[in-house]
């Protein structure tokens, strides 16, 4: 699974994996387990923002935490991300 950081935020790594790549960008959470099941998802948009698909085990202050984050640095992340998929921001609501 591609991590966007090496580091974790709020104790979640931030990564995507090869199967969800043929959606728009977004960013899985998870503590361990580097998989789709039981992780949180964040479609992100153009403008930074994202939305909450599913939350997972994450708490509202943890989401806001990672949103914000996810707000700073979703250029970097896009880099990474646009490293596999050609698929980009969200667009929806």
């Amino acid at each position: 699974m591609p991590k966007y950081f090496k580091y974790k935020i709020c104790g979640y790594y931030l990564y995507y994996t090869a199967f969800c790549i043929i959606e728009c960008m977004h960013v899985h959470a998870s503590d361990s387990k580097l998989t789709e099941s039981g992780s949180a998802k964040f479609f992100v948009k153009s403008d930074g923002s994202s939305v909450v698909q599913r939350r997972g085990v994450l708490t509202d202050r943890e989401v806001r935490k990672i949103q914000a984050f996810i707000k700073e640095h979703y250029l970097e992340m896009y880099e990474v991300w646009r490293t596999d998929s050609e698929n980009g921001f969200y667009k929806g609501e």
